[in-house]
């Protein structure tokens, strides 16, 4: 009996997911637990595995979104069974949806008998045109029989293949030229590229957004963090500044909730839950898990579930939840490098606002009249104006770099 390949439920807030990419191509072999297909949900991907091994049908093509519980394809035990489901006309099944565990090792497919002896149509096809189909995987299921009583016949079957090959010649041809130039390689965007590209151009399209830059003096906060770093093995994580922005400006948020919003519907929500999302670097772009509670986990707890977060997202663990129900972001630019700079960080929907934080470098400054050497770190908070005004935006940056500059205040 042919297994399942299904869209699994990867978390409470998942109903649907795009089909990325089928790692195998109609009819391929498969071991059990290779993978088969990547899907990607809002804002993360995943890796389904196979129940079983066999043949794969692929019935459902990429670039589709389908609803949890949705089969995409199958997996036969043998050729012939393969043959018989590629007879059936095309039907949507459906199957109770397994939830996938943080633990489980990406198994997502639900095993399910197919009766493959329903087939509601028949296509009328010559014994030569139908293996000549098999072996070029077309699908007869688009082809136009011009044989007797619609037959389709093996002129058929040359055609569909001298269709495909030119359109592949063409589409070779158009890629190594494009308006007079040599083209090295085309990047199809696709994916987790695609998604962020598309949310980013939604984010900049629909809210009126602002940064305002500005230096914060982390001379004090630097020896204290070098103090963390020496305490490593008594508290089990090494702290890093961005264990520390969360924090700081976690605190703030609750001072300032109208920061902690989102606008809705043409209604602002101040949200009770101060839930900081970190922008994580991976392969495709960026990520960004979420500190759910921020504001009531000390910096040991903010630190372990940064690490344990960021990790997941560099071996593409992370499930849907794990980024849903930000309330804030911080993206830490200064981690990557750069030195002394300032960026235009883009608005994470449907948030308010976000902070980018630059690198700590030593500058020379003005103290009491004296030119000092201080360590400096450049910030970008990024707001939409349509909720937020300077004032608010202004004097929650005050009030973060008091925090910042006086690490007696934060209580680490």
């Amino acid at each position: 009996m042919a297994e399942y390949i299904a869209i699994p439920k990867l978390g409470m807030s998942m109903t649907e997911a795009t089909l990325v990419e089928w790692r195998l191509k109609e009819g391929d072999h498969v071991e059990k637990g290779e993978i088969v297909l990547v899907i990607e949900t809002e804002k993360t991907e995943w890796e389904v595995e196979a129940a079983a091994a066999g043949f794969v049908h692929i019935m459902v093509d990429e670039d589709v979104i389908a609803p949890v519980g949705r089969v995409v394809g199958l997996i036969a035990t043998n050729k012939e069974e393969l043959a018989s489901l590629q007879k059936e006309p095309p039907k949507e099944i459906f199957t109770t949806a397994t939830e996938v565990s943080e633990t489980s090792m990406n198994h997502v497919t639900v095993p399910a008998p197919v009766n493959t002896a329903a087939v509601e149509k028949t296509i009328r096809i010559s014994p030569v045109a139908r293996k000549m189909a098999e072996e070029n995987m077309i699908d007869i299921a688009t082809i136009v029989g011009t044989g007797p009583d619609g037959r389709i016949v093996r002129e058929d079957i040359e055609r569909a293949i001298e269709v495909r090959m030119e359109q592949e010649a063409a589409h070779t041809i158009s890629a190594a030229v494009y308006e007079g130039r040599k083209v090295k390689t085309t990047i199809p965007l696709k994916g987790m590229r695609r998604t962020i590209a598309e949310h980013m151009q939604r984010s900049l399209s629909i809210s009126a957004q602002l940064t305002s830059m500005g230096e914060i003096d982390m001379t004090e906060m630097v020896k204290v963090r070098n103090s963390l770093v020496e305490q490593e093995q008594e508290l089990g994580t090494r702290i890093t500044y961005t264990d520390i922005f969360v924090l700081a400006v976690a605190k703030v948020l609750k001072e300032y909730p109208i920061i902690n919003s989102s606008l809705v519907d043409n209604e602002i929500k101040l949200w009770e839950e101060i839930n900081i999302g970190v922008a994580v670097a991976v392969e495709e772009g960026l990520i960004v898990p979420v500190v759910k509670h921020a504001d009531h986990r000390s910096l040991v707890e903010i630190s372990l579930e940064v690490k344990t977060l960021a990790e997941k997202a560099r071996v593409g663990k992370l499930m849907p939840d794990d980024v849903a129900e930000g309330t804030f972001t911080i993206t830490n630019l200064g981690a990557y490098g750069g030195g002394y700079g300032f960026g235009t960080p883009i608005i994470n929907q449907p948030q308010v606002a976000i902070l980018g934080i630059g690198a700590i470098t030593e500058r020379p400054v003005v103290r009491q009249g004296q030119i000092v050497i201080r360590s400096i770190m450049t910030y970008s908070l990024t707001f939409d104006h349509q909720v937020l005004d300077g004032s608010p935006a202004g004097r929650f940056l005050d009030s973060l770099t008091q925090l910042l500059e006086n690490p007696g205040l934060l209580q680490l």
